[in-house]
């Protein structure tokens, strides 16, 4: 190929999530600790794009388009957690990890 441009079907996930996908470790999601650039470079990619939380909610149908985020939990997305959540013990709402 002479160029790759990777679009990726989702918001950049940059937050653990705890409501059924492991990843407890902000450190093991590229997209929490590099910009667009750094990661176009790591995949050796020359444009990469992700979806908006908005288009999310819009390719669904807008689920509950009256509901905060369309009724959708987006917490690994922007970090806005619906719950408290437990951080070894110590509950915050949300995530500063």
């Amino acid at each position: 190929a002479v160029e790759v441009h990777v679009r990726i079907t989702s918001p950049p996930f940059k937050n653990p999530c705890f409501y059924g996908i492991d990843t407890p470790d902000r450190r093991d999601l590229i997209a929490s600790y590099k910009t667009i650039e750094e990661m176009c470079e790591e995949i050796n990619a020359d444009s990469l794009a992700f979806l908006s939380p908005e288009g999310l909610i819009s390719s669904i149908g807008g689920h509950n388009k009256d509901d905060y985020k369309g009724g959708l939990c987006l917490s690994c997305f922007d970090n806005d957690y619906p719950t408290q959540v437990d951080f070894g013990g110590e509950e915050k709402d949300g995530c500063s990890c």
